[in-house]
């Protein structure tokens, strides 16, 4: 599994008279494909994307510093501090991990030579690849926010998990006030190990969800549940069997995290109901495929399970 963490910092180049850092793009990349897939919900309360360019709130340092992103030519990423008179000094710390911070968010450091290699002779995987080529696996680099999304989104379709994201958001996350438009940034564990269930109810979370939530915010503040601590295990069954312990934790979930926050490309969330409908798209099937008839499909993409599975949920949007 290759790092998410580690990256060059030759790479990056803060500009202070423009208020700017620069990240170096690998190739290849496409900077329009993966806005595209920000923009694929108009109730994304996470971030805000506008005439190509991306806002988003971080809680960084302390601070709450609010990020402008764009990249014009595909080999250079932007990231312009907004609100500077609130952020005040840039200071290494600072600047480092708003760097590290987009770096996971479009998973720059991911070499994707073998996986358009290996896409190119699999008949379901290269037409995607061609018509996608350059979208990164887009993370979720926050390990609460993650598995939030996770629970939030169990059987229920993603119209209302954003509802409920957004509510939950709305009512206990961190705002900024920023030019006639509200920016957030997503509660904290140790804000939601506060509540009750019946807080999250009030919300039309269930029951079980709610608990489910507040049980993983309790694990995260009191620093039993970490992603370092997930990360240094080195390996995704191990991963995979730690956060399947955590109630309201299973397989899909647990995969989900997996692929979005911990950035495993073998893994493989086979239950999703979107990969299925991905599947049955773009196979001209009348029934989705079995378990089974996945698991067959998916043995030639071995190592790039995760990719494999967000290449094919983009032909739903």
């Amino acid at each position: 599994m290759q790092d998410q963490h580690l990256f060059d910092l030759s790479m990056i180049e803060w500009h202070e008279r423009t208020r700017c850092l620069t990240l170096q793009l690998p190739k290849p990349f496409s900077y329009e494909q993966n806005l595209v897939y920000l923009s694929r919900s108009t109730n994304e309360c996470l971030f805000h994307v506008d005439n190509s360019y991306i806002y988003k709130l971080l809680r960084i340092v302390d601070k709450d510093v609010l990020i402008a992103i764009n990249s014009e030519d595909n080999r250079v990423l932007c990231i312009r501090f907004v609100n500077m008179e609130d952020v005040g000094d840039t200071t290494d710390d600072l600047l480092d991990a708003v760097a590290r911070y987009v770096w996971e968010w479009f998973d720059l450091g991911r070499d994707l030579t073998p996986f358009y290699a290996l896409a190119a002779n699999d008949r379901l995987l290269s037409q995607v690849t061609k018509s996608f080529y350059g979208l990164r696996l887009m993370g979720i680099p926050d390990l609460f926010e993650a598995m939030s999304w996770g629970i939030i989104g169990q059987q229920i379709n993603l119209t209302f998990a954003y509802t409920l994201k957004r509510r939950l958001v709305e009512a206990f996350g961190t705002r900024l006030e920023w030019e006639g438009r509200t920016y957030w940034s997503f509660p904290t564990p140790e804000r939601i190990a506060e509540l009750t269930p019946e807080d999250l109810t009030a919300l039309q979370f269930t029951e079980k969800k709610a608990e489910y939530l507040i049980g993983v915010a309790k694990l995260m503040a009191e620093g039993t549940l970490t992603k370092e601590k997930l990360l240094a295990l080195h390996d995704l069954q191990a991963m995979e069997k730690e956060l399947v312990r955590i109630r309201g934790i299973g397989p899909w979930t647990a995969n989900y995290v997996l692929m979005r926050c911990l950035r495993d490309p073998a893994a493989f969330p086979i239950a999703d109901v979107g990969l299925h409908n991905a599947l049955k798209h773009a196979m001209g099937l009348e029934d989705k495929p079995s378990l089974e008839e996945i698991r067959q499909l998916a043995a030639k993409w071995s190592g790039w399970e995760a990719y494999a599975t967000f290449y094919l949920w983009r032909i739903l949007y």
